[in-house]
């Protein structure tokens, strides 16, 4: 009998962790079965930790999992757009046909759901990203076309994290939106996961010693974000974690980061959760998220 796992309605940073909490019950022993008919809305950040937790699936059983897709066509195309059905094709089983991309006109899509593999993977992101990233950052988001540079290289930072400290690939995917009514405002949401080693296992060579008993995922997480350690001795490398948080602080954005059981985050005034949060779900890897109003 299989395991039955069920996509949260909502596929964004909570309904990730909500994923991975299903991910982890006691199921049957014939595969996996990941139920996404009831999926309702879904970010870049839900696409790709998504994927990853299909991915981490696929890894234990041995075997392609089943993934049964959205009822709703506007969510069905949606993914299309993302190009997220081709992605999860290459992870899940899906009906036949349903990866094959399919060209679509002008969209609020500033990258669609792609695979980090290898630095040529980055260099493809960010060159695909500068022809859209300034028309899209201006005419929605309020900012001058001189902030599509600094946002390209914030981008950049994320993704070259999956190659250097995840020692394995990842996803990013980049959307805007209109949250009417949680912020009135159009905001671009960034999603980056990988299933690497995480921040603990990345900086534990060089730092876990001096923390003994107290070392975890969110010291690990406090240590790399709050002060800017980095796992390179050299005192001039790794600092790209503290420009993106100088970055987005700065455009009045969110970044959170999520690694094995911890979460810790920048708050802007107009978001609610708390800045860190230990005792998650268990999860391999980093998943990073960044959120990016428009300009008042």
């Amino acid at each position: 009998m299989k395991r039955v796992i069920a996509v949260p309605p909502t596929l964004d940073e909570r309904g990730f962790d909500l994923l991975v909490e299903e991910s982890q019950k006691d199921g049957g022993t014939g595969g996996t079965l990941f139920d996404a008919r009831h999926v309702r809305w879904a970010d870049p950040y839900g696409m790709v930790g998504l994927l990853a937790v299909g991915q981490q699936m696929k890894a234990a059983d041995g075997a392609p999992p089943i993934l049964e897709l959205p009822e709703s066509p506007e969510v069905m195309s949606y993914l299309g757009r993302m190009e997220f059905l081709r992605e999860a094709s290459e992870i899940f089983e899906v009906p036949a046909g349903i990866g094959q991309r399919k060209p679509v006109g002008p969209s609020n899509v500033l990258l669609e759901i792609t695979k980090i593999r290898s630095h040529d993977d980055v260099h493809g992101v960010i060159e695909h990203v500068q022809e859209r990233a300034g028309t899209i950052l201006t005419e929605k988001l309020n900012y001058s076309a001189a902030d599509a540079v600094p946002f390209s290289i914030m981008l950049s930072e994320v993704c070259q994290n999956i190659i250097e400290h995840a020692e394995t690939g990842g996803w990013v995917g980049i959307q805007t939106y209109n949250w009417a009514k949680r912020l009135g405002r159009q905001v671009v949401v960034i999603g980056v996961v990988d299933l690497g080693v995480g921040f603990r296992g990345s900086l534990a060579k060089e730092h876990a010693g001096r923390h003994g008993d107290r070392w975890s995922d969110l010291t690990a997480l406090q240590a790399a974000f709050l002060h800017g350690v980095t796992r390179f001795r050299d005192p001039g490398r790794g600092q790209g974690l503290k420009q993106i948080r100088s970055r987005v602080l700065k455009w009045g954005g969110k970044v959170s980061i999520r690694s094995g059981t911890a979460r810790i985050a920048d708050i802007p005034e107009w978001d609610d959760a708390p800045p860190s949060q230990e005792d998650l779900p268990d999860f391999p890897g980093s998943q990073i998220q960044i959120v990016l109003p428009a300009r008042v």
